[in-house]
């Protein structure tokens, strides 16, 4: 059977078991099944919001590009991937990575690979606001995010 392909960028809020559910719906080959939901930090409590910001139609296209690559690489059955953008509050979903694939290393280093590379390649910018109602800074890319991919880097 073909790999399940779903690929969003949206403001809106998903829910968790309802992708799931679209991404296993009448399957029996898939054993496992990987998810990775990133929430928004309060950052100790002086984080309003975040604002997330991506290039409509480019962040779709490289979110694609690397969720193609990592269904090859490990055989996945289906993956889905949701990035949120606009102002997002503290416990807020932001992301969900969701792999599945026959078995469970498969699920696990799929999903691995494709938040790597979400976090160093698609075209997001994201801009702290504080609970105090200053406007921040524009979160600058971190070494730990590199450094993740680098393993990654014969894969791409």
């Amino acid at each position: 059977m073909a790999a399940a392909l779903f690929v969003r960028v949206q403001a809106e809020d998903f829910d968790l078991q309802t992708e799931i559910d679209r991404l296993t719906d009448g399957r029996r080959d898939i054993g496992a099944v990987v998810t990775f939901s990133g929430l928004c930090r309060d950052e100790g409590g002086t984080l309003g919001a975040l604002e997330l910001e991506h290039y409509p139609g480019m962040a779709e296209a490289e979110i694609t590009r690397i969720a193609t690559l990592a269904i090859e690489r490990f055989e996945l059955g289906g993956l889905t991937a949701i990035h949120r953008y606009g102002k997002i509050a503290p416990g807020e979903n932001i992301v969900l990575v969701a792999a599945a694939a026959s078995h469970r290393q498969a699920a696990f280093d799929g999903a691995n690979f494709v938040m790597d590379f979400l976090k160093t390649s698609a075209p997001f910018w994201k801009k702290e606001h504080a609970k105090d109602g200053k406007e921040g800074d524009w979160v600058s890319a971190k070494d730990a995010d590199d450094a993740a991919r680098a393993r990654w880097a014969d894969e791409e």
